[in-house]
């Protein structure tokens, strides 16, 4: 039944129908939307006033968030958004699952002390236990866990130390478009630092191979690269203390590494008794659709590297590592913040909710329906050059249409990162966070959380085309990028937020 004014007005007063009193309503309505425009407006002058200029999300995304469950994002300013970062991949259930919600709330209840160091607790044994019930059967069976520093970084620098305490080298191998962290060691694998300890190898792909080719014949030249400078030594330089890869390269653009050249690498480094180290800090917990990624090609690392969903929204990292590898001694450098109670109880909650209710069979399914949807897009939009995924771990590379990237002009165009920082900024003015990533950041990247329904996903895809359609209007000189009206009650309510 239809809702009429006289239903809703004050009892023992008559509603005011007069042109005057509509006014007086907006008006009203407008000083409300000015106050709430005003703290949200205020809080961000003051993070841009206090905060150091290392910020980056809050630069590309000026959003106040209040309020947030699953995938949608409640801002100070009244909007809503459909959250498609997740912390950058910390969120597995998204925002403020109910299951993690709950172990935290046990742990607090309990009285339970919330900073340990390394002693033993039942909340951490129940997180190792859930830990080892997902692990690979061939490294589970003889695996043993650090743990380590709250983030990525920490754990990356731990298992660099592990492998050179075991081989007794010091050189490490990486790969060319990583990213595995911020500390010391980790940018020398990212290629943030140059050290003469770090060997770049080259990563397969098939829209910029390396080597022009793309498919099997690209990710074999990779790999016999990777075997002649392997094989390549002299007496000065040492066998390397390891080898670092990604399954699929994420700040590097959503590049999936090739099954059949993990299973290369996998060879050519048991081959020559170097340790394997598998960096599942995003790729983990289900989101590429298997629980680690590595499950994909069948390959059993010999380290594994853990952090962002195994926390379940909390700062959590560990190593995963062989138990020959095991050679440090008690007291070796470490850090204090390796014990945190809550994170362990959110990350047995995250870990066990995945696995008992198949999200990873969830996201790889999902994810190629996405997949597929999405990569129609290259067939509209000439600035679409390329997309690409694993689960749901997507992303969409911008670039610059009719532009050769090479002087002979073969290739494809060069990456427009302009371009993809326009499609970020067009989806949030639809109520859609969206990342950014690849080589010049000319990638957007999406990484829903694994309990994103097939509704939201369809109100993702749509927004998500609506912006990178303006965007590719404005490119072509066809059309400028108008803003979007917002509804009342501010827009991007998302479909079950």
């Amino acid at each position: 039944m239809a809702v009429t004014e006289s239903a809703v007005a004050p009892m023992g007063r008559e509603p005011e129908r007069t042109r005057s009193g509509h006014e007086d309503e907006r008006a009203r309505a407008r000083r409300e939307g000015d106050g709430v425009r005003s703290v949200h407006e205020g809080i961000l002058r003051r993070q841009a006033a206090r905060e150091s200029a290392a910020r980056t999300y809050a630069r590309a995304l000026p959003v106040v968030p209040v309020r947030a469950r699953g995938l949608t994002i409640e801002g100070a300013d009244g909007r809503r958004y459909l959250d498609c970062l997740s912390g950058a991949g910390t969120l597995a259930l998204g925002h403020n699952h109910p299951v993690v919600l709950e172990a935290i709330r046990k742990v607090l209840d309990s009285g339970a002390p919330l900073q340990v160091l390394d002693l033993a607790t039942p909340v951490k044994d129940a997180f190792t236990t859930e830990l080892f019930r997902t692990l690979p059967p061939g490294l589970a069976d003889r695996a043993r866990v650090q743990f380590c520093g709250p983030a990525g970084t920490d754990a990356v620098e731990a298992a660099f130390t592990l492998v050179r305490a075991a081989t007794g080298h010091t050189g490490m191998l990486a790969f060319t478009g990583a990213c595995h962290g911020t500390a010391t060691g980790a940018p020398e694998a990212s290629g943030g630092a140059h050290d003469a300890r770090m060997t770049y190898l080259p990563y397969p792909q098939d829209y910029r191979c390396p080597f022009g080719t793309g498919g099997e014949r690209g990710a074999e030249l990779a790999a016999r690269w990777t075997e002649s400078v392997l094989d390549d030594v002299t007496p000065s330089v040492s066998r390397p203390a390891g080898m670092i890869l990604e399954p699929v390269q994420g700040e590097g653009g959503v590049v999936p590494a090739p099954d059949s050249w993990l299973r290369r690498m996998r060879e050519i480094t048991a081959a020559r008794s170097i340790p394997l180290i598998a960096d599942e800090v995003e790729t983990g917990v289900g989101r590429t659709g298997r629980f680690w990624a590595v499950e994909h090609s069948g390959v059993v690392p010999d380290v594994m590297v853990l952090s962002k969903a195994i926390g379940g929204s909390l700062p959590l990292a560990v190593v995963v590592h062989r138990d020959d590898l095991d050679v440090r001694r008690p007291g070796a450098p470490t850090v204090s913040f390796r014990g945190n109670q809550l994170a362990m109880a959110a990350g047995t909650a995250t870990l066990a909710h995945v696995r008992e209710n198949g999200l990873a069979a969830r996201a790889e399914s999902l994810g190629t329906r996405m997949l597929t949807q999405l990569r129609g897009l290259t067939d509209h939009f000439a600035c679409v050059g390329d997309v690409r995924g694993r689960g749901l771990m997507l992303g969409i590379e911008m670039v610059t249409a009719g532009a050769a990237s090479s002087p002979d002009g073969t290739g494809p165009p060069p990456s427009a990162p302009g371009l993809a920082t326009a499609v970020q900024r067009e989806c949030l003015r639809r109520g859609l966070i969206v990342d950014l990533g690849g080589r010049q950041a000319g990638v957007v990247r999406l990484l829903p959380p694994l309990t994103i329904t097939d509704e939201q996903a369809e109100a993702v895809l749509d927004r998500l085309t609506d912006a990178i359609a303006s965007v590719a209007a404005a490119a072509d000189g066809r059309d400028s990028v108008s803003p979007i009206p917002e509804p009342p009650g501010g827009s991007g309510d998302p479909p079950g937020g």
